[in-house]
């Protein structure tokens, strides 16, 4: 964003202090003080435990531009400053002004799981053919998007903006930020039952995202869970007067779904009713991953992107990290590293792709706690444990106070002898070093708070004993 202090008053309603900075141009915006970039605008935010206005003086002293100063702080440092109510609200509203007047077109994506890997998919095939923006990392929050937005370039043609939330009105409030010309829901899962309750209210909340859908926008969700359809037509969802809908997913009933599924040595090849007879190819594994692939395939349809840069972009998709990574170890070991996040239907699809791989002497799994499932988490693990069968995979290792309840739910399937339950982490590693070979594949996955990756990074660089 290139904008005079001037201009960006005006986008905040905000109130510069001295007129002879109304020309200074500002060419970018930031919120952390420890990075600190000549030339830009300092939003300075305030939290819990946290006052940005303590730092805005020695910003502008070392190449700010200028600083946004909340009214009720008092008086304001010396230099270029715009005076606002609220510097979280005005951050907001300058990224909603921007992406207003870049006249971007605007897919907006969110889910309970899948909506990070369905951006990267929507982002390779559209920038096979336009100039696109996305999120990026996990900046899908009331500070990420609004910063998101105000890094696009002023020549991009559409932004792919992630959506996520833990509670109600969140996603509501991101959308009204980003007015988006698409709206894609990849599901609705378990993913924050702690803080909504049921599977009703994150139904609700995913479906927030309509609220600032433009009016005659398109609505793709994923068609397979009833959910959707139950609560868009709730009186108190909020949606534009008139909007097109799009549904995917693995039943025959949604307007597109899979005729074929195979997979292959580097990811997946499948048909769709879409895509007719000829096979698209994708470098990522599991059936989960088809079904994303489909969402980012409506999307690319809907921008006119040609069947062939629709292969092409398939075929070249980059992920973030940590998403269900095929890694080579040193050992010759393969290890699947989807350590990022984890939920019941996350740990579902992720053991399903692990149980559609062949060519391996051994399936092995190390699954670690599933956090925020409020009360019925103990549950929802062992159940995970009751999907684990001698058909799906030869060994289970748990890591984790909850994951406890996987390996006991295991046990009723499994062989006794093929379920290993671990609190420590080291002990697990040096476990399955001893116990892993170069032929085996290795699944890894829970959510963030374990820090499997860990475990991934020892299988991949240290050796075996077998």
């Amino acid at each position: 964003m290139k904008r005079t202090l001037e201009q960006i008053a005006q986008m905040c309603s905000g109130t510069l202090v001295r007129e002879s900075d109304r020309e200074t141009l500002i060419e970018g915006v930031y919120t952390d003080s420890r990075k600190p970039s000549a030339g830009q605008l300092f939003v300075p935010l305030t939290g819990e435990h946290f006052d940005g206005h303590e730092y805005a003086s020695s910003c502008l002293a070392s190449g700010a531009a200028g600083t946004l100063w909340q009214r009720d702080h008092g008086d304001a440092p010396e230099g270029a400053v715009i005076l606002v109510d609220d510097t979280l609200t005005a951050l907001q509203e300058i990224a909603a002004a921007y992406l207003k007047e870049s006249g971007a077109s605007v897919v907006a994506i969110t889910g309970s799981n899948g909506k990070t890997t369905t951006k990267d998919m929507v982002y390779s095939l559209l920038s096979t053919t336009f100039k696109v923006h996305k999120t990026q990392g996990n900046f899908n929050n009331h500070i990420g998007l609004p910063l998101t937005i105000l890094s696009m370039p002023e020549d991009a043609e559409i932004a792919i903006l992630e959506m996520g939330m833990s509670g109600r009105q969140e996603i509501e409030r991101l959308t009204q930020i980003a007015c988006p010309d698409v709206a894609v829901i990849t599901n609705i899962g378990e993913a924050h039952l702690l803080q909504l309750g049921s599977r009703e209210e994150i139904a609700r909340a995913k479906l927030e995202i309509m609220a600032g859908l433009k009016n005659g926008g398109l609505l793709i969700y994923n068609g397979d869970d009833p959910l959707a359809d139950r609560v868009l037509a709730e009186p108190a969802t909020k949606k534009p007067m008139e909007f097109k809908r799009f549904t995917f997913g693995m039943n025959a009933t949604n307007d597109d779904f899979p005729t074929g599924m195979m997979n292959h040595p580097e990811g997946m090849v499948f048909t769709s009713v879409r895509s007719g007879e000829e096979a698209l190819s994708i470098p990522l594994i599991g059936a989960h991953n088809v079904v994303n692939a489909l969402a980012a395939l409506a999307v690319a349809r809907h921008y006119g992107v040609s069947y062939e840069n629709m292969k092409k972009g398939l075929s070249e998709i980059k992920l973030t990290g940590m998403r269900i990574e095929v890694l080579k170890g040193t050992s010759g070991i393969t290890v699947l590293n989807d350590a990022y996040n984890a939920s019941p239907t996350a740990m579902k699809a992720a053991i399903d792709a692990l149980a559609g791989l062949s060519g391996y002497s051994r399936k092995a799994a190390v699954l670690g706690d599933m956090l925020e499932l409020g009360p019925r988490q103990e549950e929802l693990h062992e159940e995970i444990g009751q999907y684990l069968t001698p058909d799906k995979l030869d060994l289970v290792f748990t890591y984790g106070p909850l994951s406890s309840y996987i390996a006991k739910g295991a046990r009723q399937h499994m062989p006794a002898e093929a379920v290993f339950a671990f609190e420590d982490k080291d002990a697990l590693i040096s476990y399955l070093k001893d116990r892993m070979s170069s032929k085996d594949v290795v699944l890894v996955k829970a959510s963030r708070g374990m820090k499997l990756e860990d475990v991934a990074n020892a299988l991949i660089t240290e050796p075996l004993q077998i």
